[in-house]
């Protein structure tokens, strides 16, 4: 008998062998029949894969993340063992799952697949899924793995086999008539595949390589139902309206040229000052928490990246250095803000007792980004990150901790972002060297985190391999109108830089003591950031964030001095808007205001001038009614 211990800490006995289909059964059947993957002593496995000695269960459905990856993982095989179906002699590359779907890089040979062929790919697929055949796991040596895939033929498994160890374990997963070279895990049968859809097909170069073949890529999604295809699908369609990309050409937000470069955004004067709105909004809760803004340059010595350690761990991925003309010196394009803040920090000697210090900087960074990466706002070359560094003694450092985090936490819900999951990114304990620094201050910073966040009772996830270089990090997760999930905040704890940079401070024993440094940035990056708000609020921002509040439409020229006037006494106010006077008819001036969502519109005509009224109308609802500019003034504030 091996002991099974659960999430709750309950331990239940079962014999040797056992699986995790097989535990959720000995539950209930319902859980069974909705069990698709399992987490096994931290490593997630086949609900098939018999355990073999005492374990840690975590059991994942739908509804967990881990879920929706094997899910998907599993419906890249299915494709595949449709398109070989359908395509005989059609060979393999990689097949991974995505955040939203999967995909398969596949040689057709003679073959050209186009989005024309996706029903009859899609409707083979199903036809397979009915056959509900398991997935079943077999390991294999890598002789015996070349082997099968000399005889079939497959050059690009070949290849893969090839750059294992020649004793390293591999797997094989079979489901139906199809066999791929795998380490899962995958889902029981195929069965459970209810609904598939394809959605794209792409070149992509196999490995990544421009000089190696061109394989095929198709995009597809999966579920269990065939209601949530459908919600998914209309999902699409919305997310398509509220593109930031389209939405910012017609708000006239932002733009990129050709001339400047790739990657690199433009702020119009629209988005200049919803973004200006964004900055010293924060601006201002920074100096109610005590921090000091600082200005550094965007370029920094070469040397300046080596001390830190970003130069080895993203000099490839910087802009590479800039010379100058006679002394030879070497100058990068800021990639980090963290380096010129030790350096702020460093400058003289500290106290203990001028600790925290908190050093502040919207500072924007360059980081070298392939052109076909790139993504409107959420994806670019140069971006402005809202950048705080603290440094602290080690006893400061859970209080310091808390405050940011209630600091990051009031700005998503500020934006309607409530919706939000804590990632706990910690070191891989399998990869040492991306790292830098002792495994004690490691340790430490790690247990900071995880201590903070319990204390709090913030909804978390514990993720391995995706802390920072220098330290592990919390970053916040949001999911938007659409439940689509995004990265946007971030705090990491960093014993790490202060010893690089050797900062110092002088403790109560008289003693010089290095400072902890947290990096924190709320917002993430503004780019970023304002992309996924303008997308999570359809163009439509928060009244006080907007940057056309109101829009005076006088239904003829006559009228445009009254509206003058009015904008002149809204402006009083800090109500701030434009006049729309040309000489076009209302409907046409209503229909066009609708479509720059700007919040209210207000109509002004013979009555309204003699009345000294406005008729307003509320973006989205209508007509709300004549009033004065008072009443307006104190309605409008009522709503911010």
């Amino acid at each position: 008998m091996i002991n099974i211990t659960f999430p709750d800490g309950n331990v239940r006995q079962y014999e040797a062998g056992v699986t995790a289909l097989e535990i959720a059964q000995s539950i209930s059947e319902g859980l069974a029949r909705n069990v698709l993957s399992a987490t096994i002593n931290g490593e997630i496995w086949d609900a098939t894969r018999p355990i073999p000695s005492d374990a840690s269960i975590q059991l994942h459905t739908w509804n967990d993340d881990q879920g929706k990856f094997t899910f998907r993982h599993s419906s890249a095989h299915l494709m595949a063992e449709a398109l070989e179906a359908v395509y005989p002699g059609i060979k393999f590359g990689t097949g991974p799952a995505t955040d939203t779907g999967f995909y398969y890089d596949v040689d057709p040979g003679e073959h050209q697949i186009s989005s024309d062929d996706f029903p009859k790919i899609e409707q083979k697929m199903l036809e397979l899924a009915r056959e509900k055949n398991d997935y079943v796991r077999k390991d294999i040596s890598r002789d015996d793995a070349l082997a099968y895939f000399k005889e079939k033929g497959d050059e690009y498994k070949i290849e893969l086999i090839e750059k294992r160890g020649a004793d390293e374990a591999l797997s094989l997963y079979e489901q139906g008539n199809f066999v791929d070279l795998c380490k899962g895990p995958h889902i029981p049968d195929t069965g459970r595949i209810k609904a598939v859809k394809l959605m794209n097909v792409a070149g992509a170069y196999w490995q990544g390589d421009e000089n190696r073949q061109q394989m095929t890529r198709i995009y597809g999604v999966s579920f269990p139902k065939q209601k949530e295809l459908k919600e998914y699908l209309e999902m699409l369609e919305e997310a398509k309206k509220r593109d930031h990309r389209k939405l910012g050409a017609e708000l006239e937000l932002f733009m990129f040229s050709e001339k400047v470069g790739a990657g690199l955004p433009i702020w119009l004067p629209k988005g200049t000052a919803l973004r200006t709105r964004l900055e010293n909004f924060l601006k201002q809760e920074q100096l109610k928490r005590g921090y000091q803004p600082v200005i550094t340059p965007h370029i920094g010595k070469k040397d300046l990246y080596v001390t830190s350690g970003h130069y080895e761990k993203y000099g490839e991925d910087s802009f590479q250095p800039i010379h100058t003309p006679r002394e030879g010196e070497e100058f990068l394009l800021k990639p980090m803000n963290c380096p010129h803040h030790c350096e702020v920090y460093g400058h003289r000697p500290h106290s203990y007792r001028e600790l925290p210090i908190r050093i502040a900087e919207f500072g924007t960074v360059y980081r070298y980004e392939q052109s076909g990466e790139l993504h409107g706002l959420t994806r670019v070359r140069g971006f402005t990150q809202d950048d705080a560094h603290l440094f602290c003694t080690p006893d400061q450092l859970k209080g310091e901790f808390l405050d940011v985090l209630d600091l990051t936490l009031h700005v998503l819900n500020k934006f309607g972002f409530d919706n939000v999951t804590a990632q706990i990114s910690l070191r891989d304990p399998d990869n040492g060297a991306k790292y830098i620094g002792s495994d004690e201050n490691w340790e430490k910073a790690e247990s900071a985190i995880i201590e903070a966040t319990k204390e709090v009772g913030l909804n978390t996830v514990t993720v391995y391999g995706e802390a920072a270089f220098y330290g592990p990090k919390l970053d916040f997760m949001v999911k938007d109108a659409l439940g689509r999930s995004w990265q946007l905040g971030t705090i990491q704890v960093d014993y790490n830089l202060p010893e690089r940079f050797e900062l110092e401070y002088i403790g109560a024993d008289n003693q010089a003591h290095r400072p902890v440094m947290i990096h924190r940035a709320p917002f993430g990056s503004m780019e970023r950031f304002m992309g996924v708000l303008i997308e999570h609020c359809g163009g439509k921002f928060p009244l006080w964030l907007t940057p056309e509040q109101f829009a005076i439409l006088p239904i003829s020229d006559r009228f445009n001095d009254y509206a003058k006037t009015i904008e002149k006494q809204l402006a009083q106010h800090d109500i701030r808007g434009i006049i729309d006077d040309r000489a076009e008819k209302i409907g046409r001036k209503i229909r066009d205001t609708e479509l720059k969502k700007i919040p209210f519109m207000l109509i002004v005509g013979e009555k309204e001038a003699e009345e000294g009224t406005v008729s307003v109308r509320k973006q989205g609802e209508g007509d709300v009614g004549a009033m004065s500019i008072d009443s307006f003034v104190e309605y409008f504030t009522s709503l911010l």
